[in-house]
């Protein structure tokens, strides 16, 4: 009886050793103050740059198309997105590490943190296809059924142009409920 009960807990203690390693080896590194210093900046620009936006809508009334300016705001964005898919995934990994956690929590929680991927690996796609499409750069963030894009080009826009966006949006990201293509132009 002795004996099952250390086994039990031997194998408890190495399954948590485990855990906690593939934790700490997928965890990124904690990043300091620049980063905080950065977002607020970019937060301030983005509020600045919204006082001047201009919008148009398609048909359907779900399709913004808007102007911002600032290259410093467009990096920022990118930077905080990704802090915030890797808080998300942190907090997912703790959840999943968990000993507490039911067995469906914790697929709950695998499920939620494959899903978060799937939604990197198509802003991803999606922002290379704007790409070739003859544009400097886009920024992709899809959030649920709501996805919001920037697109950084020297060339005047027109709603044409950004209704091929929203459709390879929709085309490539799934339905969707509400695009919103902002263009920022080109530091040159």
């Amino acid at each position: 009886m002795l004996l099952k009960k250390q086994t039990v807990w031997l194998l408890t203690m190495l399954s948590l050793v485990v855990v906690l390693s593939v934790y700490y080896i997928t965890t990124p590194p904690q990043k300091g103050n620049d980063l905080a210093s950065v977002e607020q900046k970019a937060k301030k620009q983005l509020d600045q740059s919204k006082a001047a936006t201009s919008k148009i809508q398609d048909k359907s009334g779900k399709t913004v198309v808007s102007t911002v300016s600032g290259d410093d705001a467009f990096t920022a964005l990118r930077m905080q997105l990704d802090d915030q898919r890797s808080q998300m995934k942190e907090e997912l990994q703790a959840e999943v590490a968990s000993t507490d956690l039911s067995a469906d929590k914790r697929s709950a929680a695998i499920d939620q943190m494959k899903k978060l991927d799937e939604t990197a690996k198509k802003e991803e796609v999606l922002e290379t296809l704007i790409k070739t499409m003859g544009y400097e750069d886009a920024l992709v963030r899809a959030d649920g059924e709501n996805v919001k894009i920037i697109v950084k080009s020297q060339k005047k826009h027109t709603a044409a142009q950004a209704n091929d966006i929203i459709q390879l949006a929709k085309k490539e990201i799934g339905e969707t409920n509400y695009v919103a293509v902002e263009f920022q132009p080109a530091k040159q």
